[in-house]
């Protein structure tokens, strides 16, 4: 394989500058944690863009062509971040901690969720895959994160309705089962899950595309340059959502910010959110009542965005040239506005919801798969139909 290692050096240093600056900026008006958690959402920013770790994208390849690379990496992820996890939230670690990203088993994250999958396709990425996209310098993903942050907004002040609709309330596996018998079942259901993909893959594919690849470059060199293989990117996101759990105290989220900036603008414009039951909880009144760079989440988003900016400009692949034609403005548009309105009645999204709940114990991770993946399966029916995506062989139209 050959990399194009020519590194865009102005973007770079831009990129490295603003990084260190708003690190010091954040341990001088905060703390020293506020700064380590923005570059840790500096490193993940690196990580998604170096390994093209999306989530969006590997379903589609599944759905389409039965490609499971993706979604094997995605299992992977699972299973090892629950390793790690369960004990942690369990408390049976001296000295370690963390909470779970629970969440309720109910219809508004059915539906949230089935939204969302369909935005993801739509829209061309999830929560993470927006943000490193964006940091990559692709302007039509500037329009998916324009209408997913509106989306969101939209989202947090219908929510209440939503909630009052039947729910089991929030399920945690390792309070129902024990943190060694949950996690053994969960590992049980994602070896399953794993086979399953596997299986469907070499029926359709001669052989598996590999979760490595045969670069045999300087470690050094393909670290800080690029591309790694998807083996690196499952290490990289645990490391650094391992970092979130312990430096938070909760695991890796992200759309949470998105609400927060829309009602924050929709606030500064001269809306009016006073009937909002949303933002009068405790924790979001707090965090809209509170400078934007006090939220972790957002801070831990503008860190993805920058990372992903300097792991493309040390790759040499900064901003993309790109058209952006009417069709793929209207999904991106429409997309966006369902990722957002669908991650705020899910309470999360691919991130939040599904990798920080299920890794963590919450029954809601696994509702949000199954929902997210049964509308990303629409969507990408309607992309073949609408003329934005080609008919793979085995799809009937």
């Amino acid at each position: 394989m050959t990399a194009n290692t020519k590194t865009d050096i102005p973007v770079a240093a831009v990129s490295s500058l603003a990084i260190l600056a708003i690190s010091l900026l954040l341990q001088h008006e905060f703390s020293l944690k506020h700064s380590l958690l923005f570059l840790t959402g500096t490193g993940l920013g690196i990580t998604l863009l170096h390994a093209l770790f999306g989530f969006t994208g590997g379903w589609r390849q599944f759905i389409r062509d039965r490609n499971s690379q993706g979604v094997r990496a995605q299992i992977l992820l699972l299973a090892l971040t629950s390793i790690i996890f369960f004990p942690v939230i369990a408390g049976v670690i001296p000295g370690v901690g963390g909470n779970a990203a629970m969440g309720p088993v109910g219809t508004s994250v059915l539906a949230g969720a089935f939204l969302f999958g369909i935005g993801m396709q739509l829209g061309g990425g999830c929560g993470s895959g927006t943000l490193f996209t964006v940091g990559w310098g692709h302007i039509d993903m500037l329009i998916t994160l324009t209408f997913f942050i509106i989306g969101a907004t939209l989202g947090a002040a219908h929510l209440p309705w939503w909630m009052s609709l039947p729910a089991l309330g929030k399920i945690s596996i390792i309070t129902e089962m024990g943190w060694m018998n949950g996690l053994l079942t969960q590992l049980i259901v994602l070896l399953a899950l794993y086979l399953l993909v596997r299986f469907i893959d070499l029926r359709k594919n001669t052989q598996l595309v590999s979760l490595r690849d045969p670069d045999h470059r300087g470690f050094i060199e393909r670290l800080v340059t690029g591309p790694w293989p998807l083996s690196w990117g499952i290490a990289g996101l645990l490391l650094f959502n391992l970092l979130t759990l312990l430096l938070a105290g909760y695991p890796w989220s992200i759309t949470f910010a998105f609400g927060l900036w829309g009602t924050k603008i929709w606030s500064a414009l001269g809306g009016d959110i006073s009937s909002w039951q949303y933002w009068a909880n405790y924790y979001p009144a707090k965090a809209l009542n509170a400078s934007v760079l006090k939220d972790i989440t957002s801070i831990m988003d503008f860190g993805i965005i920058l990372g992903a900016a300097l792991a493309a400009a040390l790759a040499g692949k900064f901003a993309p040239q790109a058209t952006i034609n009417k069709k793929r403005l209207l999904t991106a548009i429409v997309g966006g506005l369902l990722l957002g309105y669908g991650a705020r009645l899910a309470y999360g999204c691919n991130i939040g919801a599904m990798l920080g709940g299920i890794s963590s114990g919450s029954l809601h991770g696994w509702l949000w798969l199954i929902a997210a993946f049964c509308g990303s399966m629409l969507a990408i029916r309607i992309k073949i139909w609408i003329g934005v995506d080609t008919p793979p062989g085995d799809i009937k139209q």
